[in-house]
């Protein structure tokens, strides 16, 4: 029997504008170590913003002839080996995980500016809502959770980001329900196939996101194979 394959979508290369790399290294490492296999994929788009790690301060913004490229950037952490979101069909996965960073609420969504009244790109709303009705596990990471409640909320699916009052009430705005976790304890809707983990809201060390990271795989592994 071929082991369950995984598709990771990430949002950029950083926490302060793309993918939250801890999370989705761990993330990467959890699935192989689950004797699984990926692929990665990011949408081809333009980040909201480049921030320069080091100062905190954006270098660029949407416009800017500067600014970087969510799939080339995500690239870096798939060491080059990522398509596009555009080809990916949930057909060819047993799940798919959306790691965290601010990219999920920049370059996915804009709920960084918006929040429960977000608008969600394209491509990420086609991927998780074909894996929804595909009826493949979707699992997410920290704020990226926020995007999966968007666009699933109607069906009154079940996410965590920890503990967040705020962020739980843009949650339930957007008619999904939250449910408060510690750092490393997997949130699981059984009923509508997703998994998710606070990571970094709550998280203190890249232990616990590891920690987290092999809960997520695991909980989404026993739904795949439910």
């Amino acid at each position: 029997m071929e082991a369950p394959k995984f598709a990771v979508v990430l949002s950029g290369c950083g926490v302060f504008d793309g993918s939250e790399i801890h999370e989705a290294v761990c993330a990467l490492l959890a699935i192989d170590e689950a004797g699984c296999s990926y692929q990665c994929f990011a949408p081809n788009t333009w980040q909201a913003k480049t921030v320069d790690h080091f100062t905190g301060e954006a270098t660029a913004i949407a416009g800017d002839a500067d600014n970087r490229n969510v799939l080339a950037e995500s690239a870096r952490i798939a060491r080059g080996n990522i398509l596009d979101l555009s080809e990916f069909n949930p057909k060819d996965f047993s799940a798919v995980i959306f790691p965290g960073g601010f990219g999920a609420a920049l370059n996915w969504s804009n709920f960084a500016v918006k929040g429960p009244a977000c608008e969600v790109n394209e491509e990420i709303e086609r991927a998780v809502s074909e894996s929804y009705k595909a009826g493949i596990v979707i699992g997410a990471m920290c704020i990226a959770p926020t995007v999966i409640a968007r666009v699933l909320g109607r069906h009154k699916i079940k996410v965590t980001i920890g503990n967040d009052k705020d962020i739980a009430a843009g949650i339930a705005k957007m008619g999904a329900v939250h449910q408060n976790c510690d750092a490393t304890e997997v949130c699981v809707d059984e009923e509508n196939k997703i998994v998710t983990v606070p990571a970094y809201m709550l998280s203190k060390n890249i232990s616990q996101i590891a920690v987290g990271a092999h809960n997520l795989v695991s909980a989404a592994l026993e739904l795949a194979e439910a």
